[in-house]
């Protein structure tokens, strides 16, 4: 695999400093709230840019958390430095997602087992043909046992990346992305999945849905910290 030399632009850590596994939320105070909350001895490695990241342990094993910013150019590069300059071999994300079918309500958990999008980003890698960029079955397998275990409710299937946050107001033409079966929208899967496909390491994402698409309900902030507490259960379970 190809490697760059650390400590690389966008992080200040050394050789070693970063576990294998790396929990990626895209805010960096909610990446300093997860090392204080849920990991022991945790080190701060990274504050270059603000960006925050940690290292602990997780009921005796070794994992990061770090922030990855939005959308798809920042989790780009974070995922790309941290696979080829520190050795990353697991990367989760773990965020907020709009859900965009009527039974995915909001703080359930779903699972991206796929990833559609609108964002240019594959084109980057001058493929011929289209891509479809899928998650590390064995970490979606074990997220799946671990909601089940703790009888979480949850989703599994494709979801949307994408570049907009705020959507134009358009005229519906053609087929919808709820319509193909899309589960809720997000903004950084795509490049995620398609560098640790690249680079041959695992990828996974999951998300608490923040608010819906379908009714227009949104989670209050209180709300959205309990649910995504339940989330973060599931996630350090993969470490």
């Amino acid at each position: 695999m190809t490697t760059i030399k650390v400590p690389t632009p966008h992080i200040g850590a050394q050789l070693g400093e970063i576990a294998e596994t790396v929990l990626l939320p895209g805010d960096p105070l909610r990446a300093k709230y997860i090392a204080e909350t849920f990991l022991t001895d945790a080190v701060q490695f990274n504050s270059v840019r603000n960006i925050f990241g940690y290292t602990g342990y997780y009921n005796g094993k070794r994992v990061s958390v770090m922030a990855t910013g939005m959308g798809c150019p920042s989790m780009g590069i974070y995922s790309y430095e941290l696979i080829h300059g520190y050795g990353c071999k697991n990367l989760i994300r773990i965020g907020t997602c709009g859900a965009m079918q009527e039974h995915v309500k909001i703080r359930d958990v779903v699972m991206a087992m796929g990833v559609s999008t609108n964002s240019n980003y594959m084109d980057c890698f001058k493929l011929p043909g289209q891509f479809a960029c899928t998650c590390s079955f064995d970490l979606l397998r074990k997220a799946v046992d671990a909601a089940d275990a703790m009888g979480m409710r949850y989703h599994v299937g494709n979801i949307l990346c994408s570049d907009n946050f705020y959507h134009p107001e358009t005229p519906a033409t053609g087929v919808s992305w709820a319509d193909m079966g899309i589960l809720a929208c997000e903004m950084e899967s795509t490049a995620l999945y398609s560098n640790a496909a690249y680079a041959g390491v695992n990828a996974f994402s999951m998300f608490t849905v923040s608010d819906s698409l379908v009714t227009g309900e949104v989670t209050t902030a209180e709300e959205r910290q309990t649910s995504f507490t339940d989330m973060m259960k599931i996630a350090l379970e993969l470490a």
